[in-house]
Formats: C-alpha cells, structure tokens, sequence
C-alpha cells in the first residue's frame, strides 16, 4: 500500500466512524456475521485471530464482499505479514507490541496497537502507529478518554470495549476518533441462535446513529 493509499485508507476510517470487531466460534458463522453486519451499514470489519481460520476468513471476505478489512488480536510480526496476504488493509493489536508496528510501517498498512496509560499511548504513538487503540474503554469510560486528549490532543484514539449504541456518542463527544463495536454488535448468543438479523439491525442502529451524530456537527 503506497502512502497515499495508507492516507486515504486513514481519512475512510475516520469519516466512517464505526469498526465491527468480529469474534466467532467458527469461520462459517464468523462469515455469516460479517455479512450481516456489512447489510446494516458498518463497512469497517475487524476479524480477530482468535476466531477460528482467521486467515479463511480474512481471504473469502476480501475476495467476495467490499468491506474494509483488518486484523485484530494481531501479536506477532509474522501474523502482520499473513494477514496483509490474506487481505487486510490495517491491523490492530490489544498492546503496544513494537514489532506489530515496525512490521505494518514496513508493509505499507495502518497500525492501530492498544493502550491505556498516557505512558503507553504516547509509546506506541512515537513507535509509528497511525491511532491508538484503548483498551480496555470501559473500565474507565468516556470521561478518561477525554482526559487523555488534554496533554495528547493530535493522537487519535480509538475506544474498545463496552461501546453500545447507548454510549457511543458520549464516546465520539469526549474525542474518539473510530470507535469499536465488539461483543455487543457481533452478539454470541445471537449467532449461535442463527438469529443474524439482530447483527443487521444493530449494525443499522450504529450506522443512522453516526449519520446523525455528524450531520448535527456539521449543520
């Protein structure tokens, strides 16, 4: 990926606001849910390493949908290398794991590694990411976010964790810049109940929230 298509890439995420993160217990039905989600609205998917056959997955979504794809749960150099063969154009990683970020600079692809402390955010931000993921975000909620955007105010921050449709634009009021949707957009319980529609339907909800949200920023 040149740099202009990694700024690109960048300025997409940025505008659309919202990341599915995807854990399944099975590709099958980690392929269901995607697709599910992607007919609500949220293009952003982020496929986990821990869902089983992650790289499948990763390959099947690239080749036969239009979602923007990335990796997260990513640890190792090596996994930068095979999930950008397998089609994802960013990866995420739950901590600062510096050759998470030196491998994706190398490559060309956006690097979002995980944080919490002003110490760590600001670690992997000199190290070369691109945004910083916090994480754990609901154990401090969206008051702390804002407070780290005081003394960091040009490091775009990333919430995960515990972001509903509820608190979602508490979150994006206090200074997120993507924001994170994990357990309660891709609903477990709802995918082993084959009920896929509610993925849909939350997806939508995030998606007509945003629109909203931006459209009353903008005037």
């Amino acid at each position: 990926m040149t740099v202009d298509r990694r700024q690109e890439l960048i300025e997409e995420l940025t505008s659309l606001r919202a990341v599915a993160v995807l854990r399944a217990d099975g590709a099958g039905t980690a392929l269901s849910a995607a697709q599910a989600i992607l007919a609500g609205g949220v293009r952003v998917i982020e496929v986990t390493m821990t869902v089983p056959d992650a790289y499948d997955v990763m390959r099947q979504l690239a080749d036969r949908t239009s979602a923007i794809l990335g990796a997260g749960t990513v640890l190792t150099a090596g996994q930068v290398d095979r999930c950008i063969e397998a089609g994802a154009r960013f990866v995420v990683s739950p901590a600062c794991c510096p050759e998470v970020i030196e491998r994706a600079k190398a490559r060309g692809v956006v690097v979002i590694p995980g944080a919490m402390t002003p110490t760590e955010v600001l670690t992997a931000w000199n190290l070369g990411a691109d945004m910083v993921k916090i994480f754990p975000a609901a154990r401090l909620g969206a008051a702390f976010l804002s407070d780290l955007r005081g003394p960091l105010p040009d490091i775009p921050l990333v919430p995960t964790g515990g972001i509903t449709d509820e608190n979602a634009v508490e979150y994006l009021e206090a200074g997120a810049t993507l924001l994170c949707f994990g357990s309660w957009l891709a609903d477990r319980d709802a995918m082993s109940e084959g009920r896929f529609d509610r993925l849909t339907e939350r997806a939508r909800r995030i998606h007509d929230l945003i629109r909203a949200y931006e459209e009353g920023r903008h005037g």
